[in-house]
């Protein structure tokens, strides 16, 4: 899905078992109240997920735990930021990571993931370009074709 040697991002290739995942799911599903911790540790786990729907469903939790927890705000904003990034949402991977920075500008690891992501976007923005060329380029070549054609 991406290549880099950030650790937080290699780390979100590697899934938890089923078997691993069902465990913090049992586990927040024990809890009466749930704990916010226990909360966090099962979006974890499904953001890592390769399912879309859980890796969403693992973000939505965060999002609710952002409006519930002031204590876990730099880790909540993290990963949101880490999900969205794996979720190919950059601009909301984007604007997490800008509100923890803005909160703790000396967060190093926060700035290295800002890198990722802007390289990210960088890359996605460069290869639509290429894109976009080659379409008009076979578009032209397609007209000065049909009118080179229609000449003879």
């Amino acid at each position: 899905m991406f290549n880099s040697v950030y650790p937080a991002l290699e780390e979100l290739k590697q899934p938890l078992s089923s078997d691993q995942l069902r465990i913090l799911k049992n586990q927040l599903d024990s809890e009466n109240p749930q704990t916010s911790q226990t909360k966090f540790n099962y979006a974890w786990g499904l953001i890592k997920s390769n399912n879309h729907k859980y890796q969403q469903n693992g973000i939505a939790i965060l999002i609710e735990l952002h409006k519930l927890e002031p204590t876990m705000q730099r880790e909540i904003l993290y990963y949101l930021s880490l999900g969205s990034f794996k979720l190919g949402d950059y601009s909301n991977a984007k604007r997490y990571i800008e509100t923890l920075i803005k909160r703790e500008p000396d967060n190093l690891q926060a700035k290295h993931l800002l890198n990722e992501i802007n390289d990210k976007i960088t890359q996605d923005g460069l290869m639509g370009l290429g894109i976009t060329a080659g379409a008009i380029a076979v578009g032209i070549g397609i007209v000065t074709a049909f009118m080179t054609k229609k000449r003879k």
